[in-house]
């Protein structure tokens, strides 16, 4: 699939790390400056980048597994979402979560894009739904 994009960061279009990754790199794009995240402190993070993404599409913005198990960053709303109307930049909504103060820098992978089909629901009204055996059981219902 091809994505329209425009790259005004100076870093290279986000990437596979591997042949059957499902996940983009994201960078930070902060050329004035790193941003210092204080414990439980929450950053809106550029990127530089902007994206026109095919009708039926949309791109989940997820954390990266080694910056949440080293440091304790994770992506705030996670996984975000990026609607395919939309066009402004893509940014990343990163906190961190750990105890000691976390420096974000100017081309750090902060997050994963994962991009994805989605369907829209069309609304059916009834007054009753189907019987499973799980019926309303949620939320640690099966247990451990």
């Amino acid at each position: 699939m091809q994505v329209k994009v425009i790259n005004r960061s100076h870093h290279p279009l986000p990437q596979y790390q591997s042949a059957q990754a499902a996940g983009l790199d994201l960078r930070a794009y902060l050329p004035q400056g790193g941003v210092t995240l204080q414990p439980l402190e929450h950053a809106l993070i550029p990127t530089g980048l902007f994206i026109e993404l095919p009708s039926g599409y949309e791109a989940q913005i997820r954390p990266r597994s080694g910056l949440a198990l080293k440091h304790g960053v994770t992506v705030l709303n996670s996984p975000g979402t990026i609607d395919a109307d939309y066009r402004g930049e893509v940014c990343v909504l990163l906190v961190n979560l750990s105890q000691m103060p976390f420096e974000v820098n100017d081309g750090e992978r902060i997050a994963q894009m994962v991009v994805a089909r989605h369907e829209q629901v069309e609304w059916q009204p009834v007054d009753e739904l189907s019987n499973t055996e799980r019926g309303a059981g949620g939320f640690g219902h099966t247990g451990k």
